[in-house]
């Protein structure tokens, strides 16, 4: 499962990032100062930092020089909006910056864009069967590729990143589809017929009552 640490010490955002990340199928660790937030970094491992820059005990910039050469991809979420700050932000190797206040969709949708482009030449998974190359996005079973759409595509990758994890339909939408889902839609339904064919998953890509689904192996 995708693990991502938010630095924020104003608890009222943090528990909202929290809860957000968690909902779209994330695991959510949150550190409230930039000491605590190191010292998670120096004991666990974590895909994608969200960082504030104005931090009690180390700012997020100080912060940030710590965080480099660990090669972990950092979003800054602050209130601070000057051009100067952001500039900061980015040259110190931040993958994108937000200005507070900000949208929860466009939030996750950032998290998303960051962390598709940081696994982009990462790992091949083998799942279910399947033998899963991120880089070229090729997909085989048994020694032979599957054709799978753009979206079947991401469908798999959500699953396979979040294996034995139930995920809600609305949550499936807005990762794949990038929109807002619209209750009583079939399109996560029939997107994941395809795949459990394709994919040979009928028993283990498995509907989750008055939920969504989740990938067992």
């Amino acid at each position: 499962m995708i693990r991502i640490l938010t630095v924020e010490d104003e608890k009222p955002i943090s528990n909202l990032l929290r809860m957000s990340l968690e909902k779209a199928g994330y695991s959510c660790t949150c550190a409230y100062d930039g000491a605590e937030a190191a010292e998670f970094l120096e004991h666990d491992r974590y895909d994608l930092v969200l960082l504030d820059i104005m931090l009690p005990e180390i700012n997020g910039f100080e912060l940030m020089e710590y965080i480099r050469p660990m090669e972990i991809p950092v979003i800054f979420i602050t209130a601070k909006a000057d051009v100067d700050d952001k500039v900061k932000g980015l040259r110190l190797g931040a993958e994108d910056y937000i200005v507070k206040p900000f949208e929860i969709a466009e939030l996750l949708a950032r998290v998303d864009v960051v962390l598709r482009r940081y696994h982009k030449n990462k790992a091949v998974f083998e799942i279910g069967g399947l033998v899963i190359d991120t880089c070229s996005m090729q997909v085989k079973k048994d020694g032979e590729e599957i054709r799978l759409t753009k979206k079947e595509y991401d469908l798999l990758i959500l699953f396979v990143q979040n294996p034995g994890r139930a995920l809600y339909r609305d949550t499936i939408y807005e990762h794949v589809w990038g929109g807002e889902y619209q209750f009583g839609s079939k399109t996560v339904d029939l997107h994941v017929q395809r795949l459990r064919r394709k994919a040979g998953w009928e028993n283990i890509l498995k509907a989750v009552n008055k939920v969504g689904y989740r990938l067992e192996v």
